[in-house]
């Protein structure tokens, strides 16, 4: 006879799990008995929200496998709420274990009890409690289904303390078993055919390419696709990374311009959300080829021409077979290299504030100076509002390493969350933040986890003493002497990191940015290098909420 919390970690072994993220709490602490047996690394957090947020990164990283957070009962569970949030606008498969209250007692008012479920069900592909010890495995399995099924998204379960620490016979349990939950259909030949007449038919084509390519690990494909048409393609979301910066057709700066003028999209797992102005972005006049991992994606918020469903890398790669068995000749690559030399001027044009002197320091010379201290092996994190935004312009994504940001629901305070999940799941790769100031102050004492665990994650943070993103749009319509609520102060957040136990670095001139990154590299240490940035009010620079 053993406790249900035994039987918890033995269904996350046998789902692949081997690390999993928690801030300590008696609800749940017999989950953490079995994973010692399982030896299942246990990470212990400063706060859930983080602890949700490393499980959200873990999933990134991991392909076909879930990221786990453990949350003890009411505050636990209410913390991990914006967690499981942005895991669900990212798409991200995770399961979230939640503690309660005694099944015994339900209703009387346990310590903490709360109803979690229906908290965590608009936020989530399921939600459920299990009541009965020998069905935990039953209702993992579940959940972790439904996690990795479709469209990626979280799940989360609740376990009253007595049925987790009920006992059970093991020789008596039925385990589940685990399969590859991924799509991985593929639109029928008749629209597969549809879609490249539809393709010849155009002159000014282009392949928006998000998330749900990442989930398809559909980027290999993607580029096949590209090398036989030469069609321009842009990014976002997961899709950053899925093909390589220096490809021929990858583009960036033009994004806006490609989309005025183009007379057809494919939307490669990109939603036409806020980002692409609920489908605004497209000319009327332009057709359409959607593809998604679900059905109920194709023509959200517009009309489109033709919908493929399915793994996106086999939709592509089925395009790519039908052009060289056919006798189509489809080439793009004159219109592509057009917008190449659009591209070459437009970085032309900010190369004087890339290599500004200026003091307080120009956010892209600081951006340029993060540029070149990334290698094509780190994995990036982005953390924040306008410095994120201004670095995305010029960091180049490591080819064989990672960007990760939080998605749609942009939520501040992924920095370092996401960074414990990738140095455990990457040792052997360095892993770098960009953070606003910001967004620091909200995980930034995750620092701690990171010393405690020896984890030598850098940020870079640049400290413009205020919520940058917010201030210039709150200047230009009420007036300059009408700030509230988003200035900040010049805060040595390095040397929060240094009292933690980290390394830490301030730096007020351009020319001591990129020394002081090496050092928090050569340190060994969990490190922050605070970069006191140029305030920018009244005009919008680069601001963006995309």
């Amino acid at each position: 006879m053993t406790h249900g919390g035994k039987l918890v970690a033995k269904v996350l072994k046998s789902a692949g799990v081997e690390c999993v993220f928690t801030l300590s709490g008696g609800h749940v602490m017999g989950i953490y008995d079995g994973c010692l047996d399982e030896n299942i690394e246990i990470v212990d957090v400063r706060h859930e929200q983080a602890a949700v947020h490393a499980a959200d990164a873990w999933a990134r990283l991991h392909p076909g496998k879930v990221g786990v957070a453990i949350l003890t009962a009411g505050p636990g569970v209410t913390d991990g709420v914006t967690g499981v949030a942005n895991a669900w606008r990212a798409n991200s498969p995770i399961l979230v274990i939640g503690g309660q209250g005694p099944f015994r007692h339900i209703r009387r008012g346990s310590l903490q009890e709360m109803d979690h479920v229906s908290l965590m069900r608009p936020v989530s592909k399921w939600a459920e409690a299990c009541y009965q010890t020998s069905r935990i495995g039953e209702y993992m399995e579940a959940g972790i289904r439904a996690a990795l099924s479709g469209v990626p998204g979280p799940a989360f379960l609740e376990i009253p303390m007595d049925v987790l620490h009920g006992k059970v016979e093991l020789d008596e349990i039925q385990m589940p078993k685990f399969r590859d939950y991924r799509v991985t259909s593929m639109a029928p030949d008749r629209l597969i055919s549809e879609s490249l007449e539809l393709l010849a038919q155009s002159h000014k084509p282009m392949v928006m390419a998000g998330t749900s390519l990442k989930w398809s690990e559909g980027g290999r494909q993607l580029e096949a696709f590209l090398d036989k048409t030469g069609i321009p393609c842009f990014v976002n979301g997961m899709a950053r990374g899925e093909i390589a910066w220096d490809h021929s057709s990858f583009l960036s700066l033009t994004r806006k311009e490609a989309l005025g003028v183009a007379d057809l999209v494919v939307l490669a797992g990109t939603p036409l959300d806020f980002r692409m102005r609920f489908g605004n972005s497209i000319p009327d006049s332009a057709s359409i080829i959607q593809m998604d991992l679900d059905e109920t994606l194709i023509g959200d918020n517009r009309l489109v021409d033709i919908g493929l469903v399915g793994n996106l890398g086999n939709n592509f790669q089925a395009l790519t077979a039908a052009l060289e068995v056919g006798d189509r000749s489809i080439d793009f690559t004159a219109y592509r290299d057009q917008l190449r030399v659009r591209e070459d001027e437009l970085h032309a044009a900010r190369l004087g504030q890339m290599g500004s002197d200026e003091v307080p320091i120009d956010p892209l010379r600081l951006c340029s100076e993060i540029a070149d201290a990334v290698s094509d092996e780190m994995i990036v994190i982005g953390d924040g509002g306008d410095i994120v935004a201004q670095a995305s312009k010029v960091i180049q994504v490591p080819k064989n390493g990672t960007w990760m940001d939080p998605g749609p629901l942009v939520t501040l305070g992924v920095g370092m969350p996401f960074a414990l999940a990738a140095q455990k799941a990457h040792p052997d790769k360095r892993v770098l933040i960009v953070y606003g100031d910001g967004s620091f102050g909200l995980n930034g004492f995750e620092y701690d986890t990171a010393v405690r665990f020896g984890l030598p994650i850098v940020g870079v943070l640049g400290n413009d003493a205020a919520w940058g993103q917010m201030m210039r749009p709150q200047a230009m319509l009420y007036g300059e002497d009408r700030l509230v609520a988003v200035e900040l102060n010049r805060t040595r957040y390095d040397k929060v990191v240094e009292a933690l136990g980290g390394h830490g670095e301030h730096v007020v001139t351009p020319d001591q940015i990129g020394p002081a990154i090496k050092r928090a590299f050569e340190s060994g240490k969990p490190a922050l290098v605070n970069v006191e940035i140029r305030q920018d009010r009244g005009e919008m620079k680069g601001s963006t909420y995309v």
